[in-house]
């Protein structure tokens, strides 16, 4: 199934909103400390309900780390400036799929490293910054499933 990596996520709804993303489409859902709450957090807990134990999330302590562990064939970041349109993509099991922290984005040199195969932009009106985190997850890990017939899911 897809990935998806948080790096630096701030807020707890967002990644509790992500949990409950990870749990009912199967993908995991890895986050890069440091972590702008902690798993206590009562607004995380409620933004995932009772999915915590259906997801798996794992904790990175660096992005290091979660190279380490996730070994990627392809990562695709997702950033407002990506050279890509996310429906571009030929998604495959086993991609991931990457975000920065909801205030900065992905820093520069996470969106240039040499893990990454492409920068990948969800369209939107161009006055506008940015799209809420855990939007912008779903909305990819949608489109990566439905490329993918939604393997596993009760259609």
């Amino acid at each position: 199934m897809f990935r998806i990596l948080f790096h630096a996520p701030e807020i707890p709804g967002n990644t509790g909103n992500a949990i409950r993303l990870a749990a009912i489409t199967g993908a995991e859902l890895h986050l890069v400390e440091p972590l702008g709450f902690d798993f206590s957090d009562a607004k995380l807990r409620r933004a995932g309900l009772d999915y915590h134990d259906l997801a798996v999330v794992t904790v990175h302590p660096d992005i290091d780390a979660a190279w380490e562990a996730l070994n990627p064939e392809r990562v695709f970041a997702f950033t407002s400036d990506g050279e890509a349109s996310y429906t571009d993509i030929s998604y495959l099991p086993g991609d991931v799929l990457l975000f920065g922290c909801e205030s900065e984005g992905l820093p520069e040199e996470l969106k240039h490293d040499s893990h990454v195969t492409s920068r990948v932009r969800l369209p939107m009106l161009p006055s506008l910054r940015s799209l809420n985190l855990a939007n912008a997850a779903s909305i990819a890990v949608y489109e990566a499933w439905r490329q993918n017939g939604f393997t596993g899911a009760k259609l």
